[in-house]
């Protein structure tokens, strides 16, 4: 079984033991968001499913989307005014944003604990997570660029 096959059963088990019943779209959302690499907005996911399956909306996707952020299995990530768009890695990590595509690229580096130890020493907050953004210009637009 490859890692992602394995990541899909597990995400399937998680799913069962919170009593989802697995619907064929449900588990197609599940399945684009676990190869997509993306981050892809809810429209997105609904353009790629909407050919195998007509009959599903918008909301339908939306739907989905809300029972796995509410079960941990996908993590929304919201910049300002443009839409949500949907991570299923949850583990710790950052993001690099393109200004002028909006690409999104995950990158690990280890996890600024003593960031959130330091804000809540300065301030008295009792810090529950922190995130951090890196924007730039992805390389697809600096060539088109350079042309």
């Amino acid at each position: 079984m490859t890692v992602s096959e394995e990541r899909m059963q597990e995400a399937l088990a998680t799913l069962k033991s919170s009593g989802v019943r697995i619907t064929p779209q449900r588990h197609a959302v599940l399945e684009y968001l676990m190869h997509s690499m993306n981050h892809p907005t809810a429209d997105e996911i609904y353009k790629a499913l909407e050919g195998k399956f007509p009959n599903m909306s918008v909301a339908t996707v939306y739907n989905n989307l809300r029972v796995f952020l509410d079960i941990g299995l996908v993590r929304e990530l919201t910049y300002g005014d443009s839409s949500s768009r949907f991570d299923c890695n949850t583990s710790e990590h950052y993001h690099v944003i393109c200004n002028s595509c909006g690409k999104i690229v995950d990158f690990h580096y280890p996890a600024l604990d003593e960031v959130e130890q330091l804000a809540e020493q300065v301030t008295g907050f009792n810090v529950s997570h922190h995130r951090m953004e890196v924007y730039g210009t992805c390389t697809d637009c600096q060539e088109n660029r350079s042309h």
